[in-house]
């Protein structure tokens, strides 16, 4: 198993380096490459979906509600009641 890693990290870096050498023969910059290429950790910022208009606390709408929506709507509120414009 070690020599299959080996051997495939071999590879990439070849394949890397012709990747670059290419690049560097045509003039393109990873930016050509568009949506490709994306640099770590670079994230689009969600809007706000919903706020709790009592205290200012928001969500995207994305992942598990927050636990003030959960309570909010265990009370007997709706969702639609928290939605943003």
């Amino acid at each position: 198993m070690q020599k299959e890693r080996v051997a495939r990290q071999k590879q990439t870096a070849a394949v890397i380096a012709e990747i670059r050498k290419k690049m560097a023969d045509y003039g393109l910059t990873a930016a050509d490459l568009g949506s490709a290429v994306k640099k770590p950790g670079t994230r689009k910022a969600v809007a706000v979906k919903y706020r709790n208009a009592a205290t200012g606390e928001s969500w995207s709408g994305r992942g598990r509600p927050p636990h003030w929506l959960a309570d909010e709507l265990a009370k007997g509120r709706k969702r639609e009641e928290f939605l943003v414009g």
